[in-house]
Parts: structure tokens; C-alpha cells; sequence
């Protein structure tokens, strides 16, 4: 048998970027972010012998990918290719565990695929994690909430409000809420598939539905168009190219300079809805499946939200018993 890291004969020609390709092209997921990692990583070790790359390799590369600065998703080109920008400060302990999950998910599909020796062992398996902070929460208070949906109504782009509308009251994303086509939604069920045309799948594969409450729905009625659940047209489209979606950033800071709202971010939107649950006494378990998430611990930054509601689910399992 080989040892874990010797290549074996045909896998030894097989370099990191030979099985990247590979692997992307046959991709169905459903992690959009998954092709600019992997693609990362044939920049920094694609001349490599997949079966001979070591966890010290990975490290160098990790300590590179730290060193660099940010970069953030910046919508399509004129070839409708991803364009990503750079951002101030480095990849967070977050950013970087993520490239090495996408580095993970290669080793084992190419082991799958019998790319690499039998017996051999993911690398990536010998790699420490960064420490992930507890993240931000940045919610809006009633006052600023009310004063930026009054912004948002009177906004030149006629759907900025039932954007924000469906951002607060849903926790979506900005990109699951632009990749909305309305062949996804439900307006007489109050439902919004995300990903896909029934409510089977997300970004990771999950089941899940927006649910849309009846101010949600009442608002799309404005904009649907004739034989709308059959329609693939994207409910928040580009007026110029309806196939691609709105490009929403100038829009949404007018409207926050307009309410006067500052340190507001449109993915603070999604901190809004769950910060809102946690307050009104939802379980974190309840939040992470309206959000989408598969792992509690994505979801604890809201526990110190419903300490109410725990100091009276305490009372009510203690009264009487001590």
C-alpha cells in the first residue's frame, strides 16, 4: 500500500490544477464562492502533484492567503463573469477556514474519483483552523427601520423597498433575494423557493422556504407579471439587462443617507430579522433554520438577544420545585 502523501502510477501527473479543473467543471453545487477558492488555491499550489501536496504546504499557502487583502464580490462583467474587488484589511479567521473547506472538498472528490493512492488521507485533516470571531450584529432599532423604509419608498428604483422589505422580514441574502425568479415564488401559499423552483434546496443543500409575510406578498402582487409562476424572469432584474440582476449598492445607499442611518450594511438586514427572533423569544435552533445555517454555533452571536425569554422558560421549569 502507499503512504499517504507518495503518488501513485497515472496520479502523480495529476497536479492540483489538472483535478481543479476536473472538478469544477463537474460542480453542482450550489456555493458560488466555491469556484473563486478553488481557483485561489490553484494559484497558490496548482503545479503540484495533488497526491504530494503536505499540510506544511498548506500552511505556506494559508499563511499567503492571510497576508493578502480582501477581496469582495462585485457582480458580473460584459461576459457575464464574476468580478471581484479588493477591500480593506486582510481574510478573517472566517474567510480563511472557508478556502479550506473548499480545499477539503476537492481532496475528497478527487478521492473519490480514485485521483489520489488508495488509502490516502486529506491533508487538510492535519490543518488547525483560524479562530472565527462571534461576528458583528448590527440591527436596526424601530426608529431607524421605520425611517429607512420610508427612504426606501421614495428610492428612483421603484423595488428597493420590497427588497429591504423581503430582507428584514426574511433573512435572506442579498444574492438568494436577486436570484429570486418568479417561477420561485408563491404568492398564495406566502412561500419563496430559494436556489431552485420547488422548496428542496439552498446554497448547502438544505430544505428551506422564505416565508413571505402577507405586507411581502402584497408588495410583489405590485410588480408580478402575467403568469408569474411560470415565469424565470429575475424578480429584482437589471433594467438594461434583465437577465442579470439589479445592481442594488447605489440605490440602498441613498436611501440610507437619506434616513440618516449610519454603520448599516444590506447584509445587516439579515443580523436585523435574526436579532428581531431572538428577541421576541425564538430558539437559536429556530434561527439557524430560518437563516439557512446547518451549525448552531453560526447563530450564538444572538444568544445574549433572548435572555428574557430564557429567564422566563427558566421560571416556568423551576416554579414550584425548589
Amino acid at each position: 500500500m502507499n503512504a499517504p502523501h507518495e503518488p501513485a502510477a497515472g496520479a502523480a501527473v495529476q497536479t492540483l490544477a489538472d483535478v481543479a479543473a476536473s472538478y469544477l467543471a463537474a460542480y453542482a453545487g450550489r456555493d458560488e464562492s466555491r469556484y473563486q477558492r478553488v481557483n485561489t488555491w490553484v494559484r497558490l499550489l496548482g503545479d503540484k502533484p495533488l497526491a504530494a501536496i503536505t499540510p506544511e504546504d498548506i500552511d505556506a499557502a494559508m499563511a499567503t492567503l492571510a497576508s493578502e487583502p480582501a477581496r469582495v464580490y462585485a457582480g458580473l462583467d460584459a461576459d457575464e463573469k464574476p468580478i471581484y474587488r479588493k477591500k480593506d484589511g486582510g481574510r478573517s479567521g472566517a474567510t480563511l477556514n472557508r478556502y479550506l473547506v473548499a480545499l477539503g472538498a476537492l481532496f475528497t472528490w478527487a478521492r473519490r474519483n480514485r485521483l489520489v493512492p488508495r488509502g490516502f488521507e486529506s491533508p487538510t485533516k492535519h490543518i488547525e483552523k483560524r479562530t472565527e470571531s462571534r461576528g458583528r450584529v448590527r440591527y436596526l432599532s424601530k426608529d431607524e427601520r421605520e425611517r429607512l423604509l420610508t427612504a426606501c419608498q421614495a428610492s428612483g428604483w421603484p423595488r428597493l423597498y420590497l427588497l429591504v422589505l423581503m430582507a428584514l422580514t426574511t433573512g435572506a441574502r442579498r444574492g438568494e433575494l436577486l436570484g429570486l425568479r418568479w417561477k420561485d415564488v408563491d404568492l398564495d401559499r406566502g412561500e419563496a423557493a430559494i436556489g431552485t423552483d420547488v422548496c428542496t434546496e439552498t446554497k448547502n443543500g438544505d430544505a428551506r422556504c422564505l416565508i413571505l409575510l402577507p405586507q411581502v406578498a402584497a408588495e410583489l402582487e405590485r410588480f408580478a407579471p402575467k403568469d408569474a409562476a411560470k415565469s424565470d424572469t429575475l424578480v429584482f432584474r437589471s433594467r438594461l439587462r434583465p437577465s442579470q440582476p439589479y445592481a442594488t449598492a447605489e440605490a440602498f445607499r441613498d436611501a440610507m443617507k437619506a434616513a440618516g442611518i449610519k454603520d448599516f450594511r444590506f447584509h445587516d438586514c439579515r443580523h436585523t430579522a435574526a436579532s428581531y427572533m431572538a428577541q421576541s423569544g425564538a430558539s437559536l435552533l429556530e434561527i439557524a433554520d430560518t437563516l439557512g445555517h446547518r451549525q448552531l454555533r453560526m447563530v450564538q452571536r444572538y444568544a445574549h438577544l433572548n435572555t428574557d425569554s430564557r429567564r422566563r422558560l427558566m421560571t416556568r421549569v423551576f416554579e414550584g420545585r425548589l
